[in-house]
């Protein structure tokens, strides 16, 4: 499948010549991990509605969904960002009790890689390791499945899980916690029918708490059976073995060698204004990364307050970073495609178009790897000309395809 065929790809363009703004996403995760999406056309008719014009698939350990994201994106005219998310693990950040960007758990750091190939196309080495993480993730949730399944037999709830079978029908090959927390909540719903039953069947579930959410609220209840039972503390919880993370460095090179750019996707602010160990230091930050060979970052700024969006985002572009945003859609709450701030706040022209030039370096990346020349530099930092031309041809491979 060509995404670029026919094109006509004209030098000595200027950002004159392309839309001042489009709205884009850079950022989101479809049923090929967990999603608010039921399915891709529901997410195609969202971005057909909210008139977004790039959106970026970027789904934990797996690259299975491309196929139909690139249908999907060619049938209605939305250009394609081929991306993909992982959790690393930096052992000395680790062992120093440093919260990276996993507020919960030190050391944990997750990354993205954007712009790879399509179709896929990486070393044997790295196929091994990804094909690794996700054995590694499915049998931790298996083994969640089943100690699930232990803890129900010593309640009066007359309810059982296959794992295969909740993988056949809620998941795609992968197979994740909110997976499972979604088969509960269907499980009781459909057993115990009533809000007052539900809410008595939960509570024992919950060992004698009650449940704050009502179960018309799918999402919350779905969060809070996640947290009650499948986090640490939960009778269903099972830590991960350290074969399900990669180093920071391997992910990186897996990145690099599957064509994409290693990405680092900031926390930022949470809702009481806290900041990681790892971010709350922007020019340590800023040094840290570029000694990793990451130059670019994304956010999803409806975690984060505006003024924090805007003061973190205005250092790292000044420092030459590649920055954009998304909507990750990681949670059972299906929120609206369109980019803003926590609490609906909007972007502002400046971030609006700070994320615009960020999905375009990205596009023009995937472009140029496609047709086999060099893209975004995978070793050093670009220079601001390097970067405006990467810019200009990004808005123009994705002006061609959505016209």
């Amino acid at each position: 499948m060509n995404l670029y065929k026919n094109f006509l790809l004209v030098g000595d363009k200027s950002d004159a010549d392309f839309p001042a703004l489009l709205n884009v996403n850079g950022h989101i995760h479809t049923p090929h991990s967990f999603s608010a999406f039921n399915d891709f056309s529901q997410i195609f008719s969202m971005a057909v509605s909210e008139n977004i014009s790039v959106l970026g698939i970027n789904d934990f350990y797996t690259t299975d969904g491309y196929g139909e994201f690139v249908a999907s994106a060619m049938e209605n005219k939305v250009f394609p960002l081929f991306n993909i998310e992982f959790m690393a693990l930096q052992k000395a950040e680790q062992q120093a009790d440093i919260r990276v960007n996993d507020p919960q758990n030190p050391g944990r750091t997750y990354l993205s890689g954007k712009g790879l190939r399509f179709p896929t196309s990486m070393s044997e080495a790295s196929r091994k390791k990804l094909e690794q993480l996700k054995y590694e993730s499915n049998r931790q949730t298996y083994e969640m499945v089943d100690k699930l399944n232990d803890f129900l037999k010593t309640t009066s709830i007359d309810i059982h899980f296959n794992a295969a079978e909740m993988q056949t029908h809620l998941a795609k090959n992968l197979l994740r916690e909110r997976h499972i927390a979604k088969a509960v909540r269907m499980a009781v719903s459909e057993k115990f029918q009533t809000p007052e039953k539900i809410k008595r069947a939960l509570t024992e579930i919950f060992s004698g708490k009650e449940p704050q959410s009502p179960p018309c609220n799918a999402a919350a209840l779905e969060n809070e059976i996640r947290n009650n039972l499948l986090k640490v503390g939960g009778v269903a919880y099972v830590a991960e073995d350290g074969k399900a993370f990669l180093s920071l460095e391997e992910v990186v090179s897996l990145i690099v060698d599957a064509g994409g750019i290693p990405c680092y996707p900031a926390l930022l602010d949470d809702a009481k204004g806290n900041l990681t160990d790892f971010e709350k230091n922007y020019a340590k930050m800023c040094d840290t990364l570029k000694s990793k060979n990451i130059f670019a970052i994304e956010l999803i700024p409806g975690r984060n307050s505006f003024h924090a969006l805007k003061e973190f985002v205005r250092f790292f572009d000044g420092a030459g970073f590649v920055v954009t945003f998304g909507t990750e859609h990681n949670t059972p709450q299906l929120d609206p495609l369109t980019v803003s701030c926590r609490g609906g706040v909007p972007l502002d022209e400046e971030l609006l178009q700070i994320n615009y030039k960020g999905v375009a370096v990205i596009a023009a990346h995937q472009y140029r790897i496609q047709v086999g020349e060099k893209g975004f530099p995978a070793n050093h930092m670009p220079a601001a000309d390097e970067l405006k031309a990467l810019e200009i041809l990004g808005k123009q491979v994705i002006a061609n395809f959505i016209k």
